[in-house]
């Protein structure tokens, strides 16, 4: 599986313009660029919950694809929102687990302009 093409392929990250940066060995990052389409607030860029939510999701969902080569619909993720998302936000995962039903991932979302913390999520993803 192409992995790289797949996620440039998805939609709906298309839509957001999540890309994925880094994928391999059950490790992935990814970028997304602030837009004000993306903004809750109008008068300062601050990434839209779902926004931040979907970056964590297709980060950790490429995390778990370089390791079992193929597609891994989400079960469920828990977030925790830590500081608002303003600017630009970049997102890191890291398998935890990989079962033969299920792939556990912890994913880490940054604000890229000065790397704070922004949301930290567990995503469980369907891998047979």
């Amino acid at each position: 599986m192409d992995i790289e093409a797949f996620f440039e392929g998805m939609p709906f990250a298309s839509l957001l313009g999540i890309e994925v940066t880094e994928c391999a060995d059950g490790h992935a990052e990814g970028r997304l660029e602030m837009t004000e389409e993306l903004s809750w607030n109008e008068d300062e860029l601050m990434a839209h919950g779902g926004v931040t939510f979907t970056l964590a999701d297709t980060v950790g969902g490429a995390a778990l694809v370089s390791l079992v080569d193929q597609p891994v619909p989400t079960v469920d993720m828990r977030i925790d929102y830590l500081d608002a998302g303003t600017g630009d936000l970049y997102a890191e995962a890291d398998v935890v687990r990989c079962g033969g039903d299920v792939g556990v991932v912890d994913v880490d979302v940054y604000a890229d302009a000065d790397d704070t913390l922004i949301a930290d999520a567990r995503g469980v993803y369907k891998t047979g």
